[in-house]
C-alpha cells in the first residue's frame, strides 16, 4: 500500500505552492467544490489533469494515482523491516553482501527493531534525525556499531559525496534535503542493481512533507538532480511504504 493516497499528494502540492484550494481551482479553471471533493477522497482523473500543470505535477501520473500499485523489486540482498510507528508504519532496511550487513535507518521504538537485529549489523546509516528513524540509535552506538549520518550527535559525520566501503559495497551519500535538513540518501554500489535509500525524501507515488514552500522547492530540486543520471532499474528504498524502482516512479510519481 502506498504511503500517500491522492489526497495527500494534492495537500502536499498545494502547501508547497502556497495555494489555497480556491486559488488552485481558479488557476485550473475548475470549481472550488471539485477541488474540495478531491481533497475529501473523491478521486476524479479530470480534476487531477486540470490541477497538475498549476501545481507542477505530472498530469498522467496524477490522473492515474488512485490505481498505482508499484511492482515490488526483488533483490535477495535486501530485507525490509516493516515497523510500527503509532497507527502507521516506518521502514528500516537490511542490505547484506559478502558477509557484510548494513542497516538503513533505526525505526521508531527500539523494542520493535532490536529483535530483528540479532546480531547487530556491521554498520548503520541514518537518512535523517526524525524520531521514527532513530529509535535504536543509542543501542547501535552502545553496541559499537559505526553509525553514519549528518547532523546527529555521536554518529560518524557524512556529507554529500562522501563514500564508505563495506566489503563489496560502496555507500555514497547524496543530498536529499527538503523534508528534513540535513537529510542524506544513500546510493549503494556493488549489488546486481543500483540501490538508493531515499529516507522520507521520496516515497512510491509521493514525496515527504515539507514544512515551507522553500523546503518544498529544495526537495523537488534535490530529487531531480540526484535521480537524474540514475538508470530506471535503480531500486528505491523509501522511509515509508513499499520499495519501488526509479523507472516506475518516473512514470507514476506525480512529483517527478
Amino acid at each position: 500500500m502506498l504511503e500517500d493516497d491522492f489526497t495527500y499528494v494534492l495537500r502536499k502540492a498545494l502547501a508547497g505552492h502556497s495555494l489555497a484550494p480556491a486559488d488552485a481551482a481558479a488557476a485550473a479553471g475548475i470549481s472550488e467544490c471539485s477541488v474540495i471533493s478531491f481533497l475529501r477522497g473523491t478521486f476524479d482523473p479530470a480534476t487531477a489533469r486540470r490541477l497538475a500543470p498549476v501545481l507542477g505535477l505530472n498530469p498522467e501520473a496524477f490522473a492515474n494515482h488512485a490505481e498505482y500499485d508499484p511492482e515490488a523489486p526483488a533483490l535477495t540482498e535486501i530485507t525490509r523491516l516493516d515497523l510500527p510507528f503509532g497507527p502507521d508504519q516506518v521502514n528500516a532496511w537490511l542490505v547484506s553482501a559478502g558477509g557484510e550487513t548494513l542497516l538503513i535507518d533505526a525505526g521508531h521504538e527500539r523494542s520493535d527493531i532490536l529483535p530483528k537485529l540479532e546480531p547487530l549489523p556491521g554498520r548503520a546509516f541514518i537518512t535523517h534525525a526524525h524520531r521514527d528513524h532513530t529509535g535504536a540509535l543509542k543501542d547501535l552506538l552502545d553496541g559499537g556499531v559505526p553509525v553514519h549520518a549528518a547532523g546527529i550527535p555521536g554518529t560518524v559525520a557524512m556529507k554529500p559525496g562522501d563514500r564508505i566501503c563495506a566489503g563489496p559495497l560502496v555507500i555514497e551519500a547524496r543530498d536529499l534535503c527538503g523534508h528534513a535538513d540535513p537529510a542524506l540518501g544513500f546510493l549503494i554500489h556493488g549489488l546486481p542493481r543500483p540501490v538508493f535509500a531515499t529516507g522520507d525524501a521520496l516515497f512510491a507515488g509521493s514525496i515527504g512533507g515539507c514544512a515551507t514552500p522553500l523546503l518544498y522547492r529544495t526537495a523537488i530540486a534535490r530529487l531531480r538532480r540526484e535521480l537524474g543520471a540514475l538508470p530506471d532499474e535503480t531500486i528505491l528504498l523509501p522511509g515509508h511504504g513499499p520499495a519501488t524502482t526509479l523507472g516506475q516512479e518516473r512514470a507514476r510519481n506525480p512529483f517527478l
